[in-house]
């Protein structure tokens, strides 16, 4: 008898079971006012707080029946189980951007001298030049001041583990990200699923070398064999293009795939920033997407994969994929376009179905929380006033690993 893979996600909203987080650590510490943009910050969370609210958001997960699982735990475990703590420092260096020439090696030299869990750690949080013994001066740089202060730069953005790497099926998708400052994000999920005992078999359906960007974020799985994919800021045409043809292609119970176009800004940078499935036929949305959003159905005939562009709305489009008579919309913030637009910024939409009609939302979002209510869904708020400040929501801070099918 087989086992059951330790990787299972086939839907949206079915019952989930496992799921993975990274607690934010000294990262959000090493955020700077003039550097927050490069690093896709618009404020500097207190970490203090931040941790409180995650702690909230992790307590509540597990009081819902879940299995909450930590990112970092599970790749010291991959690490020390494939031998491989040179290996994965010699990676990060090659990609860390060391802004100090001659570095290399006093960078390698601390990481390596850290117990595993703890090296990681530093990875994320950046490496301060003051934590590097001062080399003697040997090129025209160490006579330069230079006011940078990071020999490797903060991964500030680790806690929205929803996007360096995502589960379809009971396979991976390693993400390449659109922006430089998150692309060693997805250097840990190469390793967890390279090495880790439990999940170095698991089918891996796209890798991290590709050459187009394409984001968890974007990806909604809604149901065994329907996958929607944003075509947004963050994930690329070509690579939502290429991600269907192996959905379809592969034997992974996907039939269809929806490639839906949102608009190309930063409010909207991800498809579940913009729409989130709430219940077996309901979503929650940001009003303003819905008159111009572009909706494509990807299927695969023969060898051939076949691009059909949508001219029915999308409500009409997602109720036929569901095969549900109809499908409500739930507007973010109403009909207030105020209400909207600042809860939209806090990620009004941005809910973590826990099971159908069930969720977990921030709290500040209360115009969108209470239609919610309306309309029959459970709703666990959580605070967020720190962890917001990243622009991201429940869903974002969040990697199903095993979320069972309606």
């Amino acid at each position: 008898m087989m086992k059951p893979s330790p990787i299972c996600v086939k839907s949206e909203v079915g019952p989930l079971q496992k799921v993975m987080l990274h607690r934010p650590g000294a990262e959000l510490e090493n955020l700077m006012p003039e550097y927050l943009s490069r690093q896709l910050f618009d404020d500097i969370p207190y970490l203090g707080h931040a941790r409180e609210e995650h702690d909230q958001f992790a307590a509540t997960l597990r009081d819902c029946g879940v299995e909450v699982l930590y990112l970092l735990d599970l790749v010291a475990e991959a690490v020390e189980a494939g031998g491989a703590k040179a290996e994965i420092v010699q990676d990060f260096i090659a990609e860390a951007g060391l802004t100090v020439r001659g570095a290399e090696a006093a960078v390698k030299e601390y990481l390596i001298s850290l117990p595993t869990r703890e090296m990681l750690g530093a990875m994320v949080s950046g490496v301060r030049k003051s934590q590097i013994e001062q080399r003697p001066r040997q090129h025209l740089v160490d006579y330069i001041d230079d006011a940078y202060p990071f020999l490797v730069d903060p991964m500030p953005n680790m806690y929205f583990t929803r996007d360096a790497f995502f589960n379809i099926g009971e396979g991976v998708c390693i993400s390449r990200m659109a922006n430089i400052v998150r692309q060693r994000e997805t250097l840990f999920g190469d390793y967890l699923f390279r090495y880790h005992p439990l999940y170095k078999n698991v089918p891996k359906r796209h890798q991290r070398t590709d050459p187009f960007p394409i984001e968890g974020g974007d990806i909604l799985v809604l149901s065994p064999s329907v996958v929607a994919i944003g075509i947004s800021q963050r994930s690329d045409p070509h690579a939502v293009e290429s991600l269907a043809g192996t959905l379809l292609s592969d034997e992974t119970g996907v039939e269809r795939v929806l490639a839906i176009d949102i608009p190309k800004t930063r409010a909207y940078m991800h498809l579940d920033t913009v729409m989130t499935m709430v219940d077996r036929d309901k979503f929650t949305i940001h009003p303003s997407i819905l008159p111009n959003t572009r909706c494509f159905s990807l299927t695969q005939e023969g060898k051939s994969l076949l691009i059909k562009p949508e001219s029915r709305k999308l409500r009409y489009v997602l109720a036929e994929a569901l095969a549900q008579d109809a499908v409500t919309m739930i507007s973010c913030g109403g009909n207030s376009v105020i209400d909207a637009a600042r809860e939209q910024w806090n990620d009004g939409t941005n809910t973590l179905a826990i099971r159908p009609g069930e969720v977990i939302a921030f709290s500040r979002n209360y115009v969108t929380n209470s239609i919610l209510r309306d309309h029959g869904v459970i709703v666990h708020e959580i605070p967020s006033a720190e962890l917001s400040r990243g622009r991201g929501g429940p869903r974002c801070m969040s990697m199903p690993f095993v979320r069972n099918s309606l």
